[in-house]
């Protein structure tokens, strides 16, 4: 698997984001049964201004966010709850993830800041796979594989305090 990573915020640079992202990404491509087929994604490392002006453009949402991502083909199930399709390229999408707000949630949930990182690159990857979470059904389905493959690399339930 190749990861693109561009920095467009240097603090990116001193957390290893390459080195989290790709085994992120290899343990939830694993996990899917998927291996290292030669699958690539490209991974904006920017910060709050940059994804915000991003989810403004992209989703009508003008306000910050932790991260993006934009699947190069639709992949979603027509069935809630059911597994999407299996990737037909082996050029994923890309990824945008910003410091700003991954360090603040990690810092409000009392987290570590790469398990974080880690989350929200799985996260990504699921999205780019197809998964989503907007019906309550793909929502289960998504955060279950999250538990799932977080759990491989040592990361805890993310979603173990949410109410």
């Amino acid at each position: 698997m190749l990861i693109d990573t561009i920095f467009e915020d240097t603090r990116w640079e001193t957390v290893g984001l390459e080195a989290l992202a790709e085994s992120a990404a290899r343990a939830t491509l694993g996990h899917l049964g998927y291996g290292d087929k030669g699958f690539e994604i490209a991974l904006l490392a920017c910060d709050d201004t940059r994804i915000q002006e991003l989810n403004a453009g992209f989703r009508e949402k003008d306000k910050a966010t932790n991260v993006l991502s934009w699947p190069s083909e639709e992949r979603g199930a027509a069935t809630e709850g059911a597994v999407p399709l299996e990737p037909e390229d082996y050029e994923l999408g890309d990824i945008a993830i910003s410091y700003d707000t991954c360090q603040r949630e990690a810092e409000e949930a009392g987290k570590a800041f790469p398990d974080h990182v880690t989350h929200l690159v799985v996260h990504g990857m699921l999205h780019l796979l197809g998964y989503d979470h907007i019906r309550d059904g793909d929502a289960t389905l998504m955060e279950n594989l999250e538990i799932s493959i977080l759990g491989k690399l040592g990361v805890e339930d993310p979603y173990r305090d949410m109410i």
